[in-house]
């Protein structure tokens, strides 16, 4: 496969999944139509980077759908200054969307391995202000608080006090909440009288796991 097919597969994951589905912000659309999806997933599953679907990148971990990568990026309303907190940094894809679209991004991803391996991939593509820690995300980055921004791209079973008190006034957290197996997506921007949320849409997420999420034996 030549790098024109996989151009192809991306302008086309645009145009299908996101400028369809109602993503708007110009600033989202050009960064997944730039970013090389098909690296951030094995080689045998590459021909499949661009599909309308989540897809395993071992550790029972996955890369989410286009759509919902773009959906709540969007959601955080970045404009290019912003220092933002990922939580669950997995392959990297996620990640190099944010660095084309703020000023800094923490990263965290609690399994060793795939930690690794996104940073390496993220620094030969040269996302340098991407920065890879490797811990318990549950509790956020309280030493590096606050930030402008935090994404988390693995379903909560509630929303860790931590995260509210690591932002800044005016700060916009994206997460998932629900059960082990279906969560729903939501916005909440943290306002001087407390935190304003807004409920975006259904969605499935692997679990977030630790301290403040799920722990490692409940499978409920």
């Amino acid at each position: 496969m030549n790098i024109n097919f996989f151009d192809n597969k991306r302008q086309s994951m645009v145009e299908k999944q996101l400028e369809s589905r109602g993503v708007r912000d110009v600033r989202v659309l050009e960064a997944m139509r730039t970013i090389p999806r098909h690296l951030f997933v094995s080689e045998e599953l590459q021909e499949r980077a661009y599909d309308d679907c989540a897809l395993p990148i071992g550790e029972g971990q996955t890369i989410s759908q286009p759509y919902m990568v773009a959906c709540m990026t969007e959601l955080l309303s970045l404009k290019g200054d912003e220092k933002v907190l990922e939580i669950g940094t997995g392959s990297g894809y996620q990640s190099a969307v944010l660095s084309m679209l703020a000023r800094e991004v923490f990263t965290v991803e609690r399994i060793r391995s795939i930690a690794s391996n996104a940073e390496k991939l993220l620094q030969s593509l040269d996302y340098n202000n991407v920065h890879v820690v490797v811990s318990d995300g549950t509790v956020g980055l309280p030493g590096l608080a606050p930030f402008d921004c935090i994404l988390v791209t693995a379903g909560a079973p509630d929303i860790p006090d931590q995260y509210m008190n690591q932002m800044n006034v005016g700060g916009r957290l994206v997460i998932p909440v629900g059960s082990r197996h279906a969560q729903t997506l939501y916005r909440i921007e943290k306002t001087s009288e407390g935190a304003e949320r807004q409920e975006s849409t259904a969605c499935v997420f692997v679990p977030l796991i630790g301290k403040e999420g799920w722990q490692e034996n409940n499978y409920n």
